[in-house]
C-alpha cells in the first residue's frame, strides 16, 4: 500500500459515503502529528494517511464533527475539532447513525482503543436503543426523534435526513 492509496475495504467504504455527501477526503502522507492516527480535519475536509490510519471509523467520528458545524465553521476547521463538548456528542451520535446508513459493525468507530476507553459504554447504550445527542442532532435538522418523525411521516434517528448541517 502507498501512502496515497486506500486498501482498507471499510475505509473504502467510508470515504466513499463521506464523498458522496459532500465532504472532502485526501488520502495523501501525513508528516505532522495528528489527533486520532492517520486522520487530520484540513479546511472543511479530511485527509487521511492510509499507512497511519488504525481505525478506520475514526474517519466517521471525524466527519461527524465537520458535519454538524454550519457550512461556514465547517470550512474554518483545521487541525483538530476543538472543545465543544455539544459537537463531541453530535459527532459521536452522526458517527453511529453513518454506521447503520452504512450497514457496519458499531465496533468500527466505538472501537476499544477510543473514547478514552469509553467505547464499549457507548456501544452498550446505543445497542440498548439509548441514542446519545437526538434532540441536538434534530435542533440542527439533521435528524427527528421518535415523535417528530411520527408526526413527520419519517424514519426516526438513526435515519438522517440529511448527512451536512445546513446554517
Amino acid at each position: 500500500m502507498t501512502s496515497g492509496q486506500i486498501d482498507d475495504p471499510v475505509a473504502v467504504r467510508i470515504v466513499a459515503f463521506l464523498r458522496e455527501i459532500g465532504l472532502d477526503v485526501q488520502a495523501r502522507a501525513l508528516s505532522e502529528p495528528t489527533f486520532l492516527p492517520g486522520v487530520h480535519i484540513e479546511h472543511g475536509g479530511l485527509a487521511v494517511d492510509p499507512t497511519r490510519l488504525t481505525y478506520p471509523g475514526d474517519l466517521l467520528h471525524e466527519a461527524g464533527h465537520l458535519a454538524v458545524v454550519p457550512p461556514a465553521e465547517r470550512a474554518a476547521m483545521h487541525g483538530d475539532a476543538g472543545g465543544d463538548q455539544a459537537n463531541e456528542m453530535m459527532a459521536i451520535g452522526w458517527s453511529y447513525a453513518a454506521l447503520v446508513h452504512l450497514g457496519l459493525d458499531p465496533a468500527v468507530v466505538f472501537h476499544a482503543g477510543g473514547y478514552q476507553d469509553g467505547g464499549q459504554t457507548y456501544l452498550r447504550n446505543f445497542a440498548e436503543g439509548r441514542y446519545l445527542a437526538v434532540p441536538m442532532l434534530q435542533w440542527v435538522g439533521l435528524t427527528l426523534d421518535q415523535k417528530r418523525a411520527c408526526e413527520e411521516g419519517v424514519a426516526p434517528y438513526p435515519h438522517m435526513l440529511r448527512w451536512l448541517r445546513a446554517e
